[in-house]
């Protein structure tokens, strides 16, 4: 079983959301940098949480995109499902397939395996996620290497500026 980086962006990406959203919409944008995603794929991917009721989109200035629902009522499970991405772990996309057209010796401990999975991401939300030290530290770090980025910008600027 591997799961793809579709998955894996539609994921960080929702986390992303979970993490900053509570001051307003957040733009894709902005967590097309914090995350170092692609904007078009982050776009590709958000129509599809849009579609599955996991975001909502905010048009006009200071838009972008918010939790449709609670931190607490997404489950990790529900991110990967709306991006169309798989947990299967079998070799035959779960159809029992797998060996000339039949089923093959171990098709049962893969399938099994593969709700295990699934069942193992439906008992984590993103509230969950949020709460753990670790990606707070993350968080936190992503955030101040941003504010230093801009900072030195800035002063790029303002030195360019001087120069003239």
């Amino acid at each position: 079983m591997r799961l793809t980086t579709r998955g894996r962006y539609a994921v960080t990406a929702m986390l992303d959301l979970a993490l900053h959203g509570d001051h307003g919409p957040i733009s894709l944008a902005d967590i097309s940098t914090r995350q170092e995603i692609s904007l078009s794929y982050l776009e590709q991917l958000f129509a599809k949480l849009r579609k599955a009721g996991l975001v909502e989109s905010v048009r006009g200035p200071g838009g972008g995109y918010r939790l449709a629902r609670s931190k607490v009522e997404i489950h990790v499970a529900s991110i990967i499902d709306a991006v169309n991405e798989t947990t299967d772990a079998t070799n035959c996309g779960g159809k029992g397939i797998c060996q000339n057209g039949e089923m093959c010796l171990t098709h049962h401990l893969w399938d099994e395996l593969s709700a295990q999975i699934h069942n193992f991401l439906s008992d984590i939300t993103l509230a969950q996620l949020t709460n753990k030290t670790a990606v707070q530290s993350v968080c936190k770090r992503q955030v101040a290497a941003l504010e230093f980025t801009d900072k030195s910008k800035h002063a790029l600027i303002d030195a360019d500026q001087v120069n003239l």
